[in-house]
């Protein structure tokens, strides 16, 4: 059976000792051959250190020292451990090669960033699409190479969910989409990617549906006349045409306020963001839209109106006033006679929430992660039935997306529908001194809710 060791270690001290002790009563010197025992012993373990400090020093030196005993062990531990760091350090290396090599294959640019931001490696495509140099920026802070202020200050900001877009430092008719990525211990990916190509087409695309919008709109109008005309003729023979000349003025109508709808993206598309030092008293605006919606549900269904006179929004009116005119106009058409409809202005915490609340026909739950889409309708022919365009929530979100905002749905078919826009405390204003409009009727948030 093997000995641990250190059971032969301590067997080869007591040996030693007690040679010592037995040589040293025969010379009648035991305290001095006791000490030159101990003394040897320990010269013979202070060898085998420097033979273990000579052999770990020595790199090139592939195999330990022969001993035996418990510095034996020692010396084969170490043997072994150095065995399992060289395959673990061959496999890193690997690792790091291929991921070197996936990455300097990539057409975006891959940028690793240490803790304190300074860049450790970058790929070749950084090179072409940021003009870093290798070797003399590595270890250079990112800000001191990608000065961008937008960049600059989508960096500090420390939210990276979605990225940003910034001219190229190299091109400026060369556009590059720039997201940081955290990972490991404080390290970051800074990835960049030519969306120049992708720019461009939606240009097309954004030009091409102003362009054409605006084009058929005189076309348009030319049929409308004559279907006017066609209309209000009250002879005879028109009496066979009149359902069908009516049908293609209602749908004439119809393609009208699509061109309307398409026209307003187009220009939300081509407008900068909206200003933050640009007051819009939205207690004012919801009140007139209660005001206007009352007129058109002509009494077949009830519009409520509560708001916080004290709280407004920095942005532009228009593109307000636009988004929640859809709402509420959405609200009052899919809501029966005799529903409700409830438009609410409030602070939610820090935020700002513009809310529509009705008692109408509701929406499937499959339906409301697409109602924002572009001609996008839960029912088409109830929509075309009631003159939708399937543009209205389009242009709804578009617009608070411009004003840093958000759209909450909630509803239930059979139970009505509850959509909210809320808004974050930086595009909130202090309104105080407006007062609410006496015609407008208020109710509690809980009522509706």
């Amino acid at each position: 059976m093997n000995r641990s060791p250190w059971t032969e270690e301590i067997l080869r001290l007591a040996g030693i000792l007690l040679l010592a002790a037995i040589v040293g009563l025969v010379l009648d010197a035991f305290t001095l051959s006791l000490l030159a025992a101990v003394s040897l012993y320990l010269a013979w373990h202070l060898y085998q250190q420097h033979r273990l400090y000579q052999w770990v020093s020595a790199s090139r030196s592939a195999h330990p020292p022969e001993s035996s005993g418990l510095w034996g062990a020692i010396f084969d531990q170490f043997y072994r451990m150095q065995r399992r760091n060289k395959k673990r350090k061959s496999r890193l290396r690997t690792i790091v090669r291929e991921f070197r090599q996936s990455t300097a294959a990539m057409p975006d640019s891959t940028v690793v960033l240490d803790a304190n931001n300074r860049i450790v490696w970058f790929n070749s495509a950084a090179e072409r699409l940021l003009r870093f140099r290798t070797p003399v920026d590595i270890g250079q802070h990112i800000l001191n190479l990608v000065r961008h202020p937008e960049f600059v200050a989508y960096f500090n900001n420390g939210m990276y969910d979605e990225p940003i877009e910034v001219d190229s430092p190299v091109a400026s008719d060369v556009r590059l989409s720039l997201q940081i990525i955290p990972y490991g211990q404080d390290q970051r990916l800074l990835i960049a990617r030519d969306v120049t190509q992708l720019h461009r087409l939606e240009k097309i695309r954004r030009d091409f549906v102003a362009n054409a919008s605006h084009e058929l709109r005189t076309p348009l109008t030319v049929i409308t006349g004559y279907l006017d005309t066609l209309r209000q003729d009250d002879g005879a023979a028109a009496e066979e045409w009149r359902r069908p000349v009516q049908e293609m003025h209602r749908q004439a109508e119809r393609m009208r306020r699509i061109l309307e709808d398409l026209l307003l993206l187009s220009r939300l598309d081509a407008q900068p963001d909206p200003a933050r030092d640009a007051p819009v008293d939205i207690a004012a605006l919801a009140r007139e839209l209660c005001r206007d919606n009352r007129m058109i549900a002509d009494g077949q269904v009830q519009v409520h109106c509560e708001t916080d006179p004290a709280v407004g929004i920095n942005g532009a009116a228009s593109e307000l006033q636009s988004a929640f005119s859809n709402l509420v106009q959405n609200a009052v058409k899919y809501t029966s006679e005799g529903g409700e409809v409830s438009i609410y202005w409030f602070r939610d915490g820090e935020d700002g929430c513009f809310e529509v609340v009705d008692t109408g026909i509701g929406i499937p739950p499959e339906h409301i992660p697409r109602l924002t889409e572009r001609f996008y309708r839960v029912d088409t022919s109830r929509s075309r039935s009631r003159g939708g365009t399937g543009l209205g929530l389009a242009i709804v979100r578009h617009a608070l997306q411009r004003h840093d905002a958000t759209l909450e749905i909630e509803s239930q078919p059979g139970r009505g529908s509850r959509f909210r826009c809320r808004f974050p405390a930086a595009r909130l204003v202090d309104m105080a001194g407006n007062e609410q409009d006496e015609a407008a009727t208020p109710v509690t948030r809980a009522e509706a809710r």
